[in-house]
């Protein structure tokens, strides 16, 4: 329980950390691109990858695929938590995991039980009433959400695919997608330096270090989470999504003082009884 509980309070710490850099002369940009640098230090060191096994009949289409949106949607979590708070942000990333399920009915025609009908039935209104928002100036950028959602949701069909692909350890296409990650943001970090006299400061790095670390936290507790409940995966499954969800409400309404509507709450309910529907749904086949 240990491990669930260390990469629950991760993922919320990433978002508690782009919060706090709001209140510095920060870059995301350079942020999430000393995030993936840590993080591909680390994991070299944890894993040890041998990337001489890699070869050309490696997935290379969905390593590139993951690897440019893996940035890319963490950008949008930094707009989206800038914009929309930490409660909306975490609740739509964990909702997101509604799109590989639909993807699974809709594209590869898995059967659906009554629970998981339930459960989508649900979390479609939980979304909306998480997400609505009043504001004085008519400003709601419900779209970071949405897109934090949507490339999520994608990137957990992406990986899901690479799990298939057996050939190599799941741990090297990791590092190796955040190889790709890493390289592209240092291209994008390189050319604000160079064309947009952007500067480079240590703080920064601090941040992009720290979240680097977290991120791949959150990566190693789940795999050891998954480990310790081999014969159970729905516990890490459901103690994830629902830790995330609560503690980030927590978080967000405590500490950092986010104001939600009544609206907001029910749809904070709504979206873990979904989950709940979805665990026991998988635990019923």
């Amino acid at each position: 329980m240990l491990f669930l509980i260390l990469s629950i309070l991760c993922s919320v710490s990433v978002g508690v950390l782009f919060k706090i850099s709001r209140k510095y002369d920060t870059s995301n940009i350079q942020i999430v691109a000393y995030n993936y640098i840590f993080a591909l230090i680390l994991c070299y060191i944890s894993f040890s990858p041998d990337i001489t096994t890699v070869t050309k009949a490696a997935p290379w289409n969905l390593y590139i695929l993951i690897g440019v949106l893996l940035p890319s949607i963490f950008l949008f979590l930094a707009l989206s938590i800038k914009h929309m708070g930490i409660v909306k942000t975490d609740a739509a990333q964990r909702l997101s995991l509604f799109i590989p399920i639909l993807a699974a009915w809709l594209l590869f025609k898995e059967e659906f039980n009554t629970l998981k009908i339930t459960a989508l039935l649900i979390a479609f209104p939980a979304l909306l009433l998480i997400l609505n928002k009043r504001s004085e100036k008519a400003n709601n950028k419900w779209i970071y959400p949405a897109i934090v959602l949507l490339g999520f949701g994608v990137i957990d069909i992406l990986f899901k695919q690479i799990a298939t692909y057996t050939a190599l350890p799941y741990t090297t296409s990791l590092f190796i997608i955040f190889g790709i990650s890493m390289t592209i943001m240092i291209l994008v970090v390189t050319y604000k330096v160079l064309f947009k006299k952007a500067q480079l400061n240590a703080r920064n790095i601090l941040f992009g270090g720290l979240i680097g670390i977290l991120n791949f936290g959150n990566i190693l507790f789940y795999l050891k989470a998954h480990k310790e409940f081999a014969d159970n995966p729905s516990t890490v499954f459901a103690g994830m999504n629902m830790g995330v969800i609560v503690i980030g409400s927590l978080t967000g309404i405590l500490i950092f003082k986010e104001k939600q509507s009544k609206m907001n709450y029910i749809g904070l309910f709504l979206a873990l009884i979904a989950i709940v529907l979805i665990v026991i749904s998988q635990n019923s086949k």
